[in-house]
């Protein structure tokens, strides 16, 4: 694949490598169709350039450092990096769970997490049990004013709804998709009712049917190991793999008599509406 031409793909902000993990040495990576190069100057600072067939680079690109990555852009973005309140709170911990690339879609992956059907069949007795499959209506919409895809009032039953816990549960969830290529999920938290862990999927696209993506998690919990967090949503996001890979098309049909929707589904519909 060469480099996108679409306007509306270019224009946004990607994640692209961790922050801690980019040094001075240069790292090749793809966005969109097109090979970059990214390293360290001497004063730290990222320096992102398009590498081109024959070998040449281009002008640096515009970069952020935000939520512990590194981000770029291959356009001319029309607004910043979405905001995720939780970043700034002092108490929560951070915990970014490393990149998982795989043959599928960005925008499949996106859909994915926004689906709550799959529960009970890919992450039985962990996010879901064949005792519960139904899930009950909530509410999607396109925030005209942020410009972005909400749904809300979603519950579910749970077996274990976060690494502290063991038992079973409904769960009241909220959904985000703040950029095309970046979902969220809002919950309860377990261990502090009044608040709200926030869960982040930053999604770099390499080409069409190839991308890579990091979950990172914003969490008030003072209880758990790294590595116990690390493993819950790992698993969990490994199960994903497998059903993302084998899905046909590989690439998100956007004409509506393609697919046929369930009630379900209403983010999903909300999210190629939007794109």
């Amino acid at each position: 694949m060469t480099k996108t031409t679409d306007a509306a793909a270019l224009d946004h902000w990607y994640a692209v490598e961790t922050s801690a993990d980019l040094g001075t040495a240069p790292v090749r990576t793809r966005l969109l169709g097109q090979d970059i190069e990214l390293c360290r100057d001497d004063r730290g600072v990222p320096v992102i350039v398009e590498v081109h067939e024959d070998g040449e680079r281009g002008p640096p690109l515009l970069f952020r450092e935000r939520y512990g990555c590194v981000w770029t852009t291959l356009g001319k973005p029309l607004r910043e990096i979405f905001d995720i309140a939780e970043a700034d709170e002092t108490d929560r911990r951070f915990v970014p769970c490393g990149w998982v690339k795989m043959r599928a879609s960005g925008l499949r992956m996106v859909e994915n997490f926004l689906d709550m059907a799959h529960f009970p069949f890919v992450h039985k007795d962990i996010l879901g049990s064949e005792e519960h499959a139904d899930v009950p209506q909530y509410q999607s919409e396109i925030r005209r004013d942020v410009d972005e895809v909400w749904a809300s009032n979603c519950s579910f039953f749970q077996p274990r709804i976060a690494a502290t816990e063991s038992e079973g549960a409904f769960v009241q969830l909220t959904y985000r998709v703040p950029n095309p290529f970046a979902v969220m999920l809002y919950r309860v938290c377990p261990t502090s009712p009044n608040r709200l862990d926030a869960i982040a999927l930053f999604i770099q696209p390499l080409e069409e049917d190839l991308c890579r993506a990091q979950p990172v998690m914003y969490l008030v919990d003072g209880v758990s190991t790294h590595t116990s967090l690390l493993m819950f949503e790992q698993i969990i996001f490994l199960q994903d793999r497998i059903i993302l890979e084998n899905q046909r098309p590989l690439l998100l049909p956007l004409e509506p008599r393609l697919e046929i929707p369930t009630r379900a589904d209403s983010s999903s519909i909300a999210y190629r509406r939007w794109i």
